[in-house]
């Protein structure tokens, strides 16, 4: 080596020591970007069935002659489980606002109609008192042992007592009651039977994804000899409608990732593109008429993304010190103070927000985006506590760990997007900002989920102590009993989101929809394991992703 050489050496500045999280590629490689010419055509005449045959359905949902109140229930019931109700939201409020107003429920005796009547009130903001099931119990107070004969009854028992709220105690112990017999149940009914039982103890109607029960609702359905053929039709034709659209978007969205070069520039970010849509669709129900909030909110959340893993899984505390430095100012100019790879995510996150800000002043509304600048500032800040903690090894208390860990989560920046898109008020963005507590519960439910499902793969890695360590530490317990602590958390934060979806309501339904929906994304994602999260590692809901966005319902 010259002298020349040994000089240049010994003066350049040593490599950064980075955090590796090493995570997996996408699973996906091309397969979802198509030519305009490879997606299917929707021809004329299937156009016109779907037409004809949602006019029956609505024509069936607003008979007042043919049906008794428990048929009522049972076909809004279904026409909610294939996933088509989005197209009949009025002439469902009015059905059950009658059924609310005109039917004497003291005469009806049976499990199934009671459970199914208090589901979906509950589910529609009616708040239907849970005394109605006081009948189902015996002299000492408890459940009636003759009640574990009625599977269906049972079943949808288990269903309505997800809906509880907090001192809603024969709710609770209907809980513990359906849960512990279903689980003995399976075992002694056939498969068919077995199935559902089981698929229910794993996705309660209340937690899951709409979209993805509809497909298996829509799988089991027809084994009911008097099943609604017309509206299994129709199901099956919007299904397939839809996925063409969401194919489509989704190709438009995968061309705008590939130019401008999220992997290319920052090749250490999770490369989840195709799971973040199928997240998003999901925080919107897969509502066609939310075409342009899915697409922006998509763009924000792979930023969210992004910016989570350089703070975790990349960025020195010098250099997230600057990042985050820039981010207080909120000025482009000081992309100069940063080092090249977070120029580029600086520079992004201007243009993604600029690009809503544009639209949103050409509708005369500006007002929303100043909220979500505000509201990245605040997820950074907490992102950066985060870090220095990391850097510094300091293992905060449960509480304290918790005071941050609730702004990492999210909710309010993710959620912000659709209340962009949905016309929200200045007054609903200062409620969205404020201490609200269905956004805590959303907050609780994500962040201890997040952890419980991912906290093994990141101490692995390297990362913040989560929840759980946080909560051995202080308490000095095994990891089972941190997460039983922790599964009791999130119970009694469900109870809090469904009081707040009880009417009436502080802002609008369609926008606490949104924050139901996606609390319930979290719960897929997250619910399962304790080595990696399905959204680290995707291949855990390959078929979920496939069945939404690739196979069509034959």
């Amino acid at each position: 080596m010259s002298s020349t050489q040994i000089s240049a050496a010994a003066t350049s500045p040593p490599k950064p020591v980075r955090p590796t999280a090493n995570f997996l590629p996408t699973i996906w490689g091309d397969q979802f970007l198509k030519d305009d010419s490879e997606f299917k055509k929707i021809d004329p005449k299937t156009e016109e069935e779907y037409e004809k045959l949602k006019e029956e359905v609505k024509r069936m949902i607003m008979d007042t002659t043919d049906h008794t109140p428990l048929q009522k229930l049972n076909l809004i019931d279904t026409t909610q489980k294939v996933c088509v109700a989005y197209n009949f939201e009025e002439e469902i409020e009015d059905a059950l606002q009658k059924i609310f107003k005109d039917c004497d429920i003291d005469h009806y005796n049976d499990l199934h109609t009671l459970s199914v009547y208090f589901r979906l009130l509950r589910q529609q903001g009616i708040k239907v008192s849970c005394e109605v099931f006081k009948k189902f119990k015996d002299e000492n107070g408890k459940f009636k042992s003759s009640l574990i004969n009625d599977v269906q009854g049972m079943l949808n028992l288990y269903e309505a007592a997800h809906f509880a709220i907090r001192g809603e105690d024969i709710l609770d112990e209907a809980l513990v009651f359906t849960t512990t017999h279903l689980k003995l149940m399976a075992s002694r009914v056939s498969p068919e039977v077995a199935e559902e039982i089981n698929h229910a103890l794993k996705c309660p109607i209340r937690k899951s994804v709409p979209k993805l029960e509809a497909r298996f609702f829509m799988s089991v359905y027809p084994r009911d000899e008097s099943h609604n053929k017309t509206l299994l039709k129709f199901a099956k034709l919007d299904y397939n409608l839809l996925q063409v659209r969401h194919q489509k978007q989704l190709n438009e969205i995968l061309r705008w990732w590939k130019t401008t070069g999220f992997t290319k520039e920052l090749p250490y970010i999770r490369d989840r593109i195709v799971e973040e849509y199928f997240w998003v669709l999901g925080m919107y129900n897969y509502e066609p008429k939310y075409a342009y909030g899915i697409r922006k909110l998509t763009e924000v959340f792979s930023m969210q993304i992004l910016l989570d893993d350089t703070f975790d899984s990349y960025g020195t505390l010098e250099e997230l010190t600057l990042f985050t430095e820039a981010i207080r100012r909120w000025d482009i100019d000081a992309i100069d103070t940063l080092p090249d790879y977070m120029k580029f995510i600086y520079k992004t996150l201007f243009d993604i927000l600029g690009a809503i800000e544009e639209d949103m002043t050409r509708e005369g509304r500006p007002y929303g985006i100043s909220y979500t600048k505000k509201l990245v500032q605040r997820v950074i800040e907490a992102y950066y506590t985060e870090a220095v903690w990391f850097n510094n090894g300091y293992v905060p208390t449960f509480e304290e760990y918790m005071d941050v860990a609730l702004e990492t989560a999210s909710c309010r920046l993710i959620i912000s997007i659709p209340f962009i898109a949905l016309c929200a008020t200045e007054e609903d963005f200062e409620w969205l900002c404020s201490d609200q507590k269905i956004i805590t519960a959303a907050d609780i439910i994500s962040r201890l989920l997040d952890d419980k499902a991912s906290h093994r793969f990141e101490q692995k890695r390297g990362h913040v102590p989560s929840a759980v360590e946080c909560y051995m530490k202080q308490h000095g317990v095994s990891e089972d009993e941190a997460i039983r602590a922790i599964f009791e958390q999130v119970a009694d934060a469900w109870k809090d989101l469904n009081e707040a979806m009880l009417k009436p309501t502080p802002i609008s339904m369609p926008l606490l929809e949104r924050i139901l929906h996606y609390v319930c994304t979290m719960e897929f994602m997250y619910k399962d394991d304790l080595d990696i999260d399905a959204f680290s590692d995707s291949s855990k809901i390959k078929g979920q992703v496939a069945s939404v966005l690739r196979d069509p319902i034959i």
